[in-house]
């Protein structure tokens, strides 16, 4: 048993003022420090080291590297605020911007000579993941999660309870509130929709320093605006995220194509099940580049067929690869009907048929796949790396130019060592056109990733083939959007958002009239 030490009274009030002290030492130095005088409620919660600003001045990409002239560790809803608050005080306000994991790429996590609100800070004394196994309202199980919370947290706790979300990101190791501003995608997308639209309700902290707990039905607008808005108008806080009862096994699948058009239509063919098929349609789809580009990653398949794999892909030049998964539960039945579900689904397929692969794993295993890669870039010393990387959305009726015109003519030709090229369908039915995110203006449109790695002087090399990329989408007129948008003009984002950017700008004045809340995108406060 511990010992319980109690201590003298003088012990107590000596302890008392020495807190005090440092309380006031702490404001002095943080207000000499600042060009402004912060509320005593949060000055002894913005800090300055040379450690902490130098993590807040840089993100995953490791390309703009911008310092701010705070980070706060706010402990409530409350810190952030008060910052906001104190900010709009201001003659000139200065900027704010939120960070989760900072997994952007292009400095959006940002804030030049501004305050950056460390998120995970609301999370340090315990998880603010609340499971709901009582079915809500709307007839479904839903889990209350702090906007500081990872994804894979996320999962650990509801799949205690044998519940999970639907909707997921391909990196679990993502904050709540950081997808949510963007959208959320993955290869349960086509089903599900994206992640945004699968939430219940969120907790936000506006532009204003107003708070506010909306939803569809409850300060709709802000609802609508903050998810996919780009942290444009308010600090996504919490989210209830619905669940349903969670699959244990997941059939895995790859097949190989040397022919675009079959890959593309096999792709389209399998999102655009009917509801009366539903049940036996794939819960996941994406696809991607096998390019004979060298070093190859093989790690998927056994390695006797390593050989012929790469035989394959340097005859072809570009070898897609569809890959599907069916989830189930583990008992001998429910296995065996998904293997004849899963045979059904590929007898219509035009994939070469010798070149089909399936493992058998566990649900986490599946959607927590990309960690293990992690893993082992890290012992590699490979993660830490730049991320010179472009997302877009390309619509379907272009996406057959779009092959010919950049995966074979920009990025095979110039034989980049370019990471991992995604390329996947979606429906656009299951996005919410009220939400900001934006889409191209067509039933089905496909994710087209170019997520590189480079060495940190080498980044500018895949810039350029990126710009050529977008420069050719514009040539030949296909209407392309970026997700998680790369801009350095209003100009640029107005035509990013079309119709979509009068609602836009009026949503802005509305909730954040003076422009605080994340300069990095560059949408109000150019870079």
């Amino acid at each position: 048993m511990g010992t319980k030490f109690v201590y003298p009274k003088y012990v107590h009030l000596n302890l008392l003022s020495t807190c005090l002290v440092v309380s006031i030492i702490c404001t002095i130095a943080v207000s000499h420090s600042l060009p402004w005088q912060p509320p005593q409620e949060i000055a002894n919660k913005l800090h300055q080291g040379p450690e902490t600003l130098t993590q807040a001045s840089d993100d995953y990409g490791h390309i703009i590297h911008q310092s701010p002239l705070a980070v706060l560790d706010p402990s409530s809803n409350f810190d952030i605020a008060s910052l906001i608050n104190f900010s709009n005080s201001l003659p000139i306000p200065f900027t704010i911007s939120p960070r989760g994991q900072a997994h952007s790429v292009q400095g959006q996590a940002m804030a030049t000579n501004g305050v950056v609100v460390n998120m995970t800070e609301l999370g340090k004394n315990g998880s603010r993941i609340v499971v709901y196994e009582k079915k809500a309202p709307l007839g479904k199980f839903y889990a209350d999660v702090g906007g500081e919370q990872l994804w894979i947290d996320v999962l650990h706790a509801t799949l205690e309870r044998g519940l999970t979300p639907v909707s997921w990101t391909d990196y679990l190791f993502l904050s709540v509130g950081g997808t949510l501003s963007n959208a959320g995608i993955s290869g349960q997308s086509f089903r599900f929709g994206p992640q945004i639209t699968n939430v219940h309700e969120i907790d936000v902290v506006t532009g204003k320093g107003e708070f506010f707990t909306c939803s569809s039905e409850k300060n709709s607008e802000l609802f609508y605006s903050a998810l996919g808005g780009l942290g444009q108008f308010g600090i996504i806080t919490r989210a209830r995220i619905p669940l349903q009862t969670a699959p244990t096994r997941v059939k895995w699948i790859r097949l190989l194509y040397n022919n675009f058009s079959a890959f593309s239509g096999d792709q389209e063919h399998l999102i655009t099940f009917d509801e009366r098929k539903r049940k036996n349609a794939p819960n996941y789809i994406e696809g991607f580049l096998l390019l004979n580009q060298q070093p190859l990653d093989l790690s998927f398949y056994p390695v006797i067929d390593h050989t012929r794999i790469s035989s394959l892909v340097t005859k072809e030049g570009i070898i897609y690869i569809l890959e599907l998964a069916k989830y189930y539960n583990d008992d001998d039945r429910t296995k065996e009907t998904v293997e004849q579900e899963a045979q059904q689904l590929m007898k219509d397929l035009n994939f070469i048929p010798e070149f089909l692969f399936e493992k058998d794993v566990s649900y986490e295993e599946f959607l927590n796949r990309v960690h293990e890669d992690e893993l082992f870039l890290r012992s590699q010393g490979l993660w830490d790396l730049s991320h010179p990387w472009l997302n877009i959305f390309v619509p379907k009726s272009r996406i057959s130019d779009f092959d010919s015109g950049v995966f074979r003519n920009i990025i095979l030709k110039q034989n980049l060592t370019a990471g991992v090229v995604l390329v996947y369908p979606m429906n656009r039915s299951k996005w919410d056109n009220r939400m900001s995110a934006v889409t191209p203006d067509e039933d089905v449109f496909y994710v087209v990733g170019f997520l590189h790695t480079s060495g940190f002087d080498e980044w500018q090399t895949f810039d350029v083939q990126n710009k050529e990329i977008l420069q050719f989408c514009d040539n030949a007129g296909i209407e392309i959007r970026q997700y998680l948008p790369q801009y350095t003009t209003q100009e640029e984002w107005m035509k990013h958002f079309g119709p979509k950017w009068k609602n836009f700008q009026e949503r802005k004045d509305q909730f954040d009239p003076k422009h605080i809340l994340s300069p990095g995108q560059g949408i109000f406060n150019e870079n």
